[in-house]
């Protein structure tokens, strides 16, 4: 047996499959939908969802295959066109120059990627992308130079259209890896994301539609019209979920696309405010989409909803300029929304700005913008007010000097301070104890555990709060941190249940057996993991229906992501967790077959021999480790160790 399937299998997975519960209706595809909602389709055919996967064609592909050259570090890809087809011919692979057919067009603006069929179902997102507004090709990553056998080379892992990006470009997605040789079988219903990506699958509407419908529905899930998830104002938290499931930096659980209205917190485990991802007041740093931004803000506590400020089917916003937020913050305000403050923000008394200048405008100061992909602005949608006072502390950005480059951090809050003089938006910032937290300084955890306790903060910053409190906490805190296992967000729950890694074992146990029966999948699947931290054989915990269940479920998402490196490194520890050395050696060798840069795993891999008394092995480990990675530190480290 292949690899990491060996650990695969001593856990206990025997399908990958997700077996739903009840029957649900056939996708019927977006044309069967047109049929009747012509003003909807007719927004959404031109939209980033229509053309987030659309096959190669006159039509579709907007870059330059005229027989054009693109250079990149010295290597060479020329783009071209050949009985009807699109190709590009590259030196950036192995065994290169070598000629491959488009077989995918990803995205519309402000840039188009190709995607690439490498071996029979694999597709890979090419790095050389064509801008559409400069009509010229760009590398999206320009000061990388990597060989095609790294993880991040765009035939790598990291750059698997199948298993990071084709969930979300398309309707109905089953990825359908097969571990055991590495290829994939990938399905859809449709490529682009149509009408069933976000209402369900359609086959139950239709037969309503045309009065089909019979009073026993084979159905038992779908509403009085036939689908399985409703979309109104009454429903908010529906609809922003719904939209989560792909804007959001998000783990999943499953390898297919979850039937829509499935709570988010069944289907995916959210990236919290961490180091890498989020600045420590919790502005974008990384690309993190918007979900995470968006429930840090005032906005998402009041009920709002995407589709108040988006047009859910073109897409587009429902207001130009500074129109898009007066259509609530004004002096007539919104009833929507009676706890708004009735007042002319849009106006030099508030802004201090030129009208119409780009100092003026309202998501300039409340949602600074950050470019992904080389060209790609996406703005931080946590709607904050700027605080250049705390740049000036933790080095965070801020919108004032976002703008005015040739001035500092101080004279920006000096001058907010002078021009609002009362306000309440300075002060102390739990940024300022995530960025101390990050640092892991020592007396933190008090700090921490206040800030969860702080049920104004969102959801968002208390789990993180928890999170960091993992580093941070001594078995007192550790234990206090139990209680936020009663919390109403799943997402302070789960971090709640990581910082019982450091209670006392009975309030451990307890705490972790009470989690495994929580109603939210990434809860129980947290819990699950927690469960290795329990000394085996102690407790009767491990014994339990929760227990057994939760762990099954952990194991089918980790099945699920057995395309992914990290996948393989949280196997291997668990591994180690279990005693189980055979496991963990293949596991950490699946990680250097689909990475083989990672080299922390190849320094497991090390340790492991030679705590097995097998020094050959270690040293061939070693060798081959270091053929890839001639010049990294802690694998040398291991040779003048063990190996002189």
């Amino acid at each position: 047996m292949r690899s990491a399937a060996v650990f695969l299998t001593f856990v206990g997975i025997v399908s990958t499959a997700q077996a739903q519960e009840a029957a649900t209706p056939h996708f019927v595809g977006t044309q069967t939908c047109a049929g009747c909602h012509e003003t909807e389709t007719n927004a959404w055919q031109n939209s980033h969802h229509a053309l987030a996967w659309t096959e190669p064609s006159d039509e579709t592909v907007d870059g330059n295959f005229d027989d054009t050259e693109f250079v990149h570090l010295g290597r060479k890809s020329r783009f071209f066109r050949q009985d009807g087809n699109f190709f590009v011919e590259t030196d950036d692979v192995q065994n290169g120059p070598t000629t491959f057919r488009i077989a995918g067009v990803g995205g519309i603006a402000p840039l188009q990627q190709y995607l690439i069929e490498t071996e029979p179902g694999r597709m890979q997102s090419f790095d050389v992308v064509w801008d559409q507004v400069k009509k010229e090709w760009y590398h999206l990553y320009p000061d990388q130079e990597l060989p095609p056998n790294d993880g991040f080379h765009w035939s790598g892992p990291y750059k698997n259209w199948n298993a990071r990006c084709a969930e979300c470009h398309s309707t109905d997605f089953q990825k359908n890896y097969s571990l055991r040789d590495r290829q994939y079988q990938s399905s859809w219903s449709e490529i682009g994301v149509g009408c069933e990506a976000c209402h369900g699958p359609g086959e139950a509407h239709v037969a309503w539609a045309k009065q089909e419908a019979v009073s026993e529905s084979p159905f038992p899930d779908v509403n009085e019209k036939g689908l399985l998830v409703e979309f109104s104002t009454e429903r908010a938290q529906t609809e922003i979920q719904q939209c989560a499931a792909c804007h959001a930096r998000r783990e999943p659980f499953q390898a297919s696309s979850p039937i829509s209205g499935t709570p988010f917190h069944d289907a995916y485990r959210l990236a919290l405010l961490r180091e890498g991802l989020y600045h420590p007041d919790g502005q974008i740093l990384d690309e993190v989409y918007v979900y995470g931004s968006f429930l840090q803000s005032k906005m998402h506590e009041a009920g709002v909803r995407c589709s108040d400020c988006h047009e859910p089917h073109s897409g587009q916003l429902r207001a130009e300029g500074n129109a898009m937020c007066t259509q609530c913050h004004s002096p007539a305000g919104n009833t929507g929304f009676p706890s708004l403050a009735l007042k002319n923000y849009d106006d030099a008394s508030h802004h201090f700005h030129e009208a119409g200048s780009e100092g003026a405008q309202c998501a300039n100061c409340h949602m600074i913008e950050r470019t992904y992909m080389g060209i790609d602005g996406r703005r931080d949608h946590s709607f904050r007010i700027p605080r250049p006072d705390l740049s000036s502390k933790i080095g965070t950005p801020n919108a004032c000097t976002d703008c005015h480059l040739d001035k500092t951090a101080a004279w920006a809050a000096g001058e907010l301070e002078t021009r609002f003089p009362d306000s309440r938006h300075r002060g102390p910032h739990y940024g300022e104890i995530f960025a101390s937290a990050r640092k892991e300084t020592n007396g933190i955890g008090e700090d921490l555990l206040a800030i969860a306790d702080q049920e104004s903060y969102p959801a968002i910053v208390r789990a993180t709060a928890l999170d960091l409190l993992t580093r941070n906490a001594d078995p007192v805190l550790a234990e206090r941190a139990g209680d936020f296992l009663n919390d109403t967000d799943p997402l302070v729950r789960s971090a709640a249940v990581s910082a019982q890694r450091n209670a006392p074992f009975e309030t451990a146990a307890q705490n972790i057996l009470r989690a495994l029966e929580d109603p939210a999948k990434a809860v129980r699947i947290s819990a699950a993991r927690q469960l290795l931290t329990l000394p085996r054989g102690q407790s009767s915990v491990f014994a339990s229906d929760a227990a057994r269940s939760a762990t099954r479920e952990w194991q089918q998402s980790l099945a699920a992501k057995s395309d992914f490196p990290e996948t393989h490194m949280s196997l291997g520890g668990t591994a180690l967790a279990m005693r189980n050395p055979r496991a963990a050696i293949s596991a950490f060798e699946e990680v250097t077959a689909l990475d083989p840069q990672l080299a922390e795993a190849w320094v497991f891999l090390v340790r492991i021999h030679l705590a097995q008394q097998d020094p050959a092995a270690a040293e061939f480990a070693l060798q081959k480790a270091l053929i890839l990675n001639p010049e990294n530190e802690d694998l040398l480290a291991l040779k003048n160790q063990y190996f002189r």
